[in-house]
């Protein structure tokens, strides 16, 4: 049986207080923000909802058919061996498939459930819901899932189905090795990354909600919606290179880029687009 070092109990404890802030955080946020400017809370719910059936669904299934059969029971096909075979073309569609989803999955739900919710309050309650949900599925569970997996490796049962699903899927063992590995060494410092990148990323999110709210209220604003898309596929793009090692700068170029990402598009949809609005009736 395949032996991993045991987790101390700083890191479990680091695990702990990452997964309560993962979910807690978001969750304070949106209740503050609705109770302070009287905002419906459907409307986190429905950006909740927007991130799960476009980027979680849709966007992940989609993107799983074309580019990685095998993961959800399929075999390869001519298509997905041309794109991994082109790192830069699997760098590409990894950035368009969220910016294409996502941001149709705003314009969709400003356009139907949320269409008589025209106060620009609307945009940001959305924008939280969409990002503070994907903190809380992304970040809250993976950090839930560390922390069995560290029970499982403190009681000696990890090695175990490591080695049951190296016998099934060597790749995936070898992952599984990878992220015991991470456990064992995690440390405040990666804590401290992972809370400063979902801070950017929800301020990307909002942002982007904020201009895609626009670009449905005005219809002479409709580009504000392609403008989206793109802003979000060159950021993913970026971080899509690195994955695949066309590009391979430290890590904190990554997270400057991501910050950059993050505070230029809340910023300039904060002020250049939500605090000009003066509550006048939509145009469209």
């Amino acid at each position: 049986m395949t032996e991993f070092v045991k987790v101390g109990s700083a890191q479990i404890g680091l695990l702990v207080l990452g997964a309560i802030l993962m979910f807690a955080v978001p969750l304070t946020i949106a209740i503050i923000w609705t109770k302070k400017k009287r905002e419906r809370f459907t409307t986190v719910l429905v950006g909740a909802a927007t991130f799960l059936l476009f980027a979680v669904i849709m966007e992940k299934s989609l993107q799983a058919l074309l580019i990685a059969p095998a993961q959800i029971g399929l075999t390869d096909t001519g298509i997905s061996q041309f794109i991994n075979a082109r790192p830069v073309l699997w760098a590409f569609i990894v950035g368009l498939f969220p910016g294409v989803f996502e941001e149709t999955g705003r314009l969709v739900a400003y356009k139907t459930v949320l269409k008589k919710r025209k106060n620009r309050e609307t945009a940001i309650s959305h924008g939280i819901g969409h990002g503070g949900f994907e903190v809380i599925f992304v970040m809250g569970v993976m950090y839930a899932t560390y922390i069995a997996y560290a029970m499982m490796i403190n009681t000696g049962t990890f090695g175990t189905v490591v080695d049951q699903v190296m016998a099934q899927a060597p790749d995936q063992a070898d992952s599984l090795v990878a992220v015991a590995s991470g456990i064992a060494s995690f440390s405040f410092a990666n804590l401290c990354v992972s809370i400063m990148e979902r801070i950017f990323a929800v301020l990307f999110h909002v942002g982007a909600s904020i201009i895609v709210f626009y670009a449905c209220k005005d219809k002479s604003r409709f580009w504000l919606y392609p403008l989206a898309i793109l802003l979000h596929t060159v950021m993913d793009f970026v971080v899509g290179l690195t994955s695949v090692g066309v590009w391979n700068p430290p890590v904190w170029v990554i997270e400057g880029i991501l910050a950059i990402f993050g505070v230029l598009t809340f910023c300039g949809a904060f002020f250049l687009l939500y605090k000009k609005d003066v509550g006048k009736e939509a145009i469209s």
